[in-house]
């Protein structure tokens, strides 16, 4: 049975090897467990990460952020985790703010708490978010965080297999999320520029056109789908 208050930090890592030590280290420092998926990396993230303190869980092919966020969860939640933080491998992050989101879901009656740091986004990304939210009626000023907590009623429904058809850790989650009737707020979360690299979602013009594609997709198909009861399938646990 999960520990409703037990905290799980799962930290998704593809090829992070300069920065994932110090994030590990740092979220080590705070005494709850932290569970880094290195997503099939191609350098040494799982070695850093696993010296830094971290329990390891490597893929054995490449699932993206999502997929590894989902192994991660199921995993913890298997070992009697309640609360699941999510946070970046790159630094953007700052552990010492996981805090605030602990705080604020023990204040409020909701399912999921979003670290949310609108400012940092584009006009043209601030413009998108601007939309999507009109069009889903969802009050989130930062759809895109990854940084978050869920508690173990909202991993429930993040491990069905509806939820393995997502591709991002944004919008997606938030509609499905809303047709099992759970609830979502945000607390504002300082981010810091990425250390290293760049975004691998938004890179390219065409991976651009392939997230927007997807989220309409997604917003169809939330406009179309009645709302769910509250049980929701699991996947085989053996995925």
């Amino acid at each position: 049975m999960a520990d409703a208050f037990k905290v799980a930090i799962i930290i998704p890592a593809f090829n992070e090897a300069p920065t994932i030590g110090g994030v590990v280290a740092s979220a080590c420092s705070l005494g709850h467990a932290v569970f880094v998926v290195d997503d099939s990396s191609c350098d040494a993230t799982g070695k850093v990460a696993a010296e830094a303190g971290a329990t390891v869980l490597r893929m054995p092919y490449q699932q993206g952020a999502w997929g590894a966020i989902q192994a991660g969860m199921r995993y913890a939640l298997n070992l009697g985790y309640g609360l699941f933080i999510t946070m970046d491998a790159d630094g953007q992050h700052e552990p010492q703010h996981i805090a605030t989101l602990i705080d604020a879901y023990r204040a409020r009656n909701e399912n999921l708490i979003i670290g949310s740091c609108p400012e940092r986004g584009s006009k043209a990304r601030k413009l998108a978010w601007c939309v999507f939210s009109m069009l889903t009626r969802l009050r989130a000023k930062d759809i895109t965080s990854g940084f978050r907590l869920y508690d173990h009623r909202a991993a429930g429904v993040l491990l069905c297999n509806e939820a393995s058809l997502l591709d991002y850790q944004d919008l997606g989650v938030l509609l499905l999320l809303r047709r099992h009737h759970m609830h979502f707020g945000e607390v504002a979360i300082p981010m810091r520029t990425r250390l290293v690299g760049h975004s691998r979602i938004f890179d390219t013009w065409l991976k651009v056109a392939r997230y927007l594609a997807t989220t309409m997709l997604w917003i169809f198909a939330d406009w179309v789908s009645p709302p769910r009861r509250l049980s929701c399938r699991k996947q085989d646990d053996s995925l």
